[in-house]
C-alpha cells in the first residue's frame, strides 16, 4: 500500500507541475484546425430498433366442430408478412389467463341485467379457472373499473351480482380500451418468462355513444398487447328475444365482397345489422383489418363481431336458444383447449399492417379449421 500511494504521488506532483505550461500554451479564442486534418465527428445517434412480441392462440377442430388436442409443435407453420417464423413458445391449454370482464350495466340492458349478475360462478370457474385472475370494468355513460385484477372466485361472483343499473349511455370502445391497459400490465407469455395471456370478455350490446375512442385504435392497441377479445351480444329488446321470422321464404344474401347500402359519409361500410350469414366470414376479416388499418374511421355496425375477428376471439349473439350461461360456458371451454404459439418477428419490423398465417400440416387432408388472429399494425416509430 505504501508503495502504490508514493508512486500515485509522484504522478501527481508531475501532474500539477505541467499545468501551469499546458494553460500557458492553451490559445485564445476558437480552435481552428489545420489543412487536411481529420475532423473528430460527435458521437452517433442512437438507433431505435422497435422488438414485437407476438403471442397467437390457436384454434383447430375437426369436421365434426370438435376441438383437436393432439398437434405437436413441429404441426404448426407461422408466417408474418409471408416470412416463416421460430414458435420459441408452444402450450395447449396451459398457460393461466389474466381476464378482464367489459360488461355495459346501461339502463338500455335493464331486462338482461338480472341474467348478467348470475354469471359471475361461471366466470371465474370456466374462463379465469383455478390458476388464472380477473378484473371488472363496467360501463355506461362512464367507465368504472369495478374489480381490479384477483384470483378470488368469490370476489368476481360479489361484483358481478352486485352489477347496478346506470344510466343510458354507452361508451363501450372506451371501456374496452380501459381493459386493453389494464391488461397491457400483466406479465405475459414470453420466450423466457412464464406469463399469463390476455383476454377481454365482453358482455354489452354491440352499440357505442360518447366515446373518446374509436374502435380501430383500440384494436390496434389490443392487438400489439397481444389481447384476445371475446364477446358476447346481447340485446336489450325483447320483442328481438322473443321474434318469429317474418316470413318462410329464403333470406336475401348480400352479394360477395359487397355490404349492402353505402354508408353515411365518413363511416365504413360494413355489413348490415340483419346479415348474419357470414359471421366468421372472410369479409368479416377482411373488414376487421381494414378497420385495424384506417383506425380514425367510425365503424357503424357489427363492431363486437369486428373485434373478436381482428383478434382471434369469437363472438356469439346470445339471442334464439343461446343464453348467457351457455355461450361464457363454451368460451371457457375453448379458451383452456387452444394452442398458443409465440414468436419475435424475424427480419425488419416495418411499418403497417403484418399478416400472421398458421397452417397445420396436412390440413386439408384431416379436414382441420384453424383460426387464429389475423394480424397486427405496427405504426411509425416515435421520433
Amino acid at each position: 500500500m505504501k508503495i502504490r500511494w508514493a508512486l500515485f504521488a509522484g504522478m501527481f506532483t508531475l501532474a500539477a507541475a505541467a499545468l501551469p505550461d499546458a494553460w500557458a500554451q492553451a490559445p485564445d479564442g476558437p480552435m481552428i484546425p489545420q489543412p487536411g486534418a481529420p475532423i473528430q465527428q460527435g458521437p452517433p445517434s442512437p438507433i431505435k430498433i422497435r422488438t414485437v412480441l407476438v403471442n397467437t392462440p390457436v384454434t383447430v377442430r375437426n369436421e365434426k366442430g370438435e376441438m383437436v388436442h393432439d398437434l405437436e409443435e413441429s404441426d404448426f407453420r407461422i408466417t408474418d408478412n409471408g416470412a416463416p417464423q421460430k414458435i420459441t413458445h408452444f402450450n395447449l391449454g396451459g398457460d393461466p389467463i389474466s381476464l378482464v370482464v367489459v360488461v355495459e350495466t346501461s339502463s338500455r340492458i335493464s331486462p338482461i341485467l338480472p341474467k348478467i349478475r348470475k354469471s359471475g360462478i361461471l366466470i371465474s370457474q370456466t374462463v379465469t379457472g383455478p390458476t388464472g385472475e380477473g378484473a371488472i370494468v363496467g360501463f355506461d355513460d362512464e367507465v368504472k373499473t369495478l374489480l381490479d385484477f384477483t384470483n378470488s372466485a368469490d370476489a368476481m361472483e360479489k361484483t358481478m351480482s352486485g352489477l347496478k343499473e346506470g344510466y343510458s349511455g354507452s361508451k363501450l370502445f372506451d371501456a374496452m380500451s380501459k381493459a386493453v391497459e389494464l391488461l397491457s400490465g400483466r406479465p405475459e407469455v414470453s420466450e423466457t418468462e412464464l406469463g399469463h395471456r390476455r383476454v377481454m370478455l365482453v358482455i354489452a350490446e354491440a352499440h357505442d355513444s360518447g366515446s373518446e375512442e374509436k374502435l380501430g385504435e383500440v384494436l390496434r392497441r389490443a392487438q400489439l398487447a397481444n389481447v384476445t377479445i371475446y364477446t358476447v351480444g346481447i340485446s336489450s329488446m325483447k320483442a328481438d328475444l322473443k321474434k318469429k321470422p317474418e316470413h318462410t321464404g329464403p333470406s336475401p344474401v348480400t352479394p360477395e365482397g359487397t355490404y349492402g347500402m353505402p354508408a353515411p359519409p365518413g363511416t365504413v361500410q360494413t355489413p348490415t345489422t340483419g346479415d348474419t350469414s357470414q359471421p366468421q366470414g372472410l369479409n368479416l376479416l377482411a373488414l376487421a383489418v381494414w378497420v385495424v388499418s384506417h383506425a380514425k374511421d367510425q365503424v357503424t355496425a357489427r363492431q363486437l363481431e369486428i373485434a373478436a375477428a381482428a383478434t382471434g376471439g369469437l363472438h356469439v349473439s346470445t339471442w334464439k336458444d343461446r343464453t348467457i350461461e351457455k355461450v361464457i360456458d363454451e368460451m371457457g371451454g375453448e379458451l383452456h383447449a387452444q394452442y398458443t404459439l409465440t414468436y419475435t418477428p424475424s427480419g425488419e419490423n416495418t411499418d403497417g399492417y403484418h399478416e400472421i398465417s398458421v397452417t397445420v400440416a396436412k390440413e386439408k387432408e384431416r379436414g382441420l379449421k384453424v383460426r387464429a388472429r389475423p394480424g397486427y399494425y405496427l405504426g411509425a416509430p416515435e421520433s
